[in-house]
């Protein structure tokens, strides 16, 4: 920690880092999207992966215990055969999706920018 008592993101044992891992990925920003979209509907998980193209079962089930862990993401089960599961953002969750957004509008804007100086760089 530093003075501040906030954390040194350049320490390795840095618990933002751990944080900044999981929400920094490809994943998560679509499925927190996704999700604000919805605002305080509930999704469900199939609904969520058809929303998603390209993500697995298996990512976006991991994608979203580490969210829900996190408390990111609610979640609520359906004792039906088979259960339907359902997720929303949490308030915390909701908060997220403002610097989430503002990378994906960043990264839209200069994609163009990067594919051209990764050319340069080939050559």
């Amino acid at each position: 920690m530093t003075p501040s008592g906030k954390g040194d993101l350049f320490d390795p044992a840095c618990p933002t880092r751990r944080l900044l891992d999981r929400i920094g990925t490809k994943w998560t920003s679509m499925a927190v999207k996704v999700l604000a979209e919805a605002g305080e509907d509930e999704v469900r998980f199939a609904e969520l992966q058809r929303r998603i193209p390209g993500v697995s079962q298996k990512m976006l089930s991991v994608t979203l215990q580490s969210l829900t862990r996190d408390g990111l993401v609610a979640r609520r089960v359906e004792p039906t055969v088979p259960p339907r599961v359902h997720y929303r953002l949490t308030v915390l969750g909701q908060s997220l999706e403002v610097p989430l957004a503002a990378l994906r509008t960043w990264a839209e804007e200069n994609m163009a920018a990067i594919d051209r100086a990764n050319a340069a760089a080939a050559d």
